[in-house]
C-alpha cells in the first residue's frame, strides 16, 4: 500500500484552508490517505526569521488579495478573521487528543475542516480553548474531557513533540505537503503533486 501523504498546516494559514479544501479529494484520485499534522507556526518563525504573511508591508496587502482571488477560483468560501493571525495551540492541541482517541479517529480531521471553516469560511474566532470546545462539541466530542484534555501536559508534550519533529524534517510554512519523501510548499503547488503522484516523479 503506498504511502499516505503528510499535510503539515498551521490553523491560522489561509493558504492552509485553501490547501485543506482541496488534499483529500487529490489523494483519494491517486489512491493515497492523507496524514494530517498540524503545526504551530510561531515555533517554526524563530528557525526561518519569517513573520505572518499579512504582517509583511506590501507583501501582505497583495497576500490578502492573492488569498480571495485564489479562494475565487477554487469556489470556496474565504473571508480572513477580524482576529488575524491567531494562536492556533487550543486547535493543535484538540486535534492530537481527537487522534489518539480509541474511538473514533477521523473525528480529528473533522475537527479539523470544522476550525478551518469556521475561522477563513465563516471569519469566527477559533483561537480560545472554549471556541475550540464548542465547535467540537458540534461535532459529539465531550466538552469536559476535551477542555481536561487542552490542560493536559501529555497533550502539550504530544503538540510540541510533533512540532519539532516537522522543524527537524525541515517543514518551515504551511501548508507544506511531503509525498514520499518529496515536499510540495504552498497550496498552489497541489497542480504539482498532483503531477508527481500521477508521473511517479520527474
Amino acid at each position: 500500500m503506498s504511502a499516505a501523504i503528510d499535510f503539515y498546516f498551521d490553523f491560522s494559514s489561509p493558504y492552509g484552508y485553501l490547501a485543506a479544501e482541496q488534499i483529500e479529494d487529490l489523494a483519494a484520485k491517486h489512491g493515497r490517505e492523507v496524514a494530517w499534522r498540524p503545526i504551530l507556526l510561531g515555533a517554526v518563525f524563530p528557525q526561518t526569521g519569517s513573520q505572518p504573511l499579512l504582517n509583511i508591508p506590501l507583501k501582505g496587502d497583495y497576500a490578502r488579495r492573492d488569498m480571495e482571488r485564489s479562494a475565487r477560483l477554487l469556489g470556496i468560501s474565504f473571508q480572513v478573521p477580524e482576529k488575524f493571525p491567531f494562536m492556533s495551540v487550543a486547535a493543535c492541541r484538540a486535534f492530537y487528543w481527537l487522534q489518539d482517541q480509541d474511538q473514533d479517529p477521523e473525528k480529528a480531521v473533522a475537527l479539523a475542516k470544522a476550525l478551518y471553516r469556521e475561522a477563513f469560511a465563516e471569519g469566527r474566532a477559533v483561537d480560545s480553548a472554549a471556541s475550540v470546545v464548542a465547535l467540537a462539541g458540534s461535532l459529539g466530542v465531550d466538552g469536559e474531557k476535551l477542555t481536561a484534555a487542552l490542560n493536559d501536559s501529555a497533550v502539550k508534550e504530544r503538540l510540541r513533540k510533533e512540532v519539532d519533529a516537522a522543524i527537524s524534517k525541515g517543514v518551515f510554512g504551511s501548508p507544506l505537503i511531503v509525498v514520499d519523501g518529496e515536499p510540495f510548499w504552498g497550496h498552489d503547488r497541489l497542480e504539482q503533486v498532483d503531477l508527481w503522484l500521477q508521473r511517479g516523479g520527474w
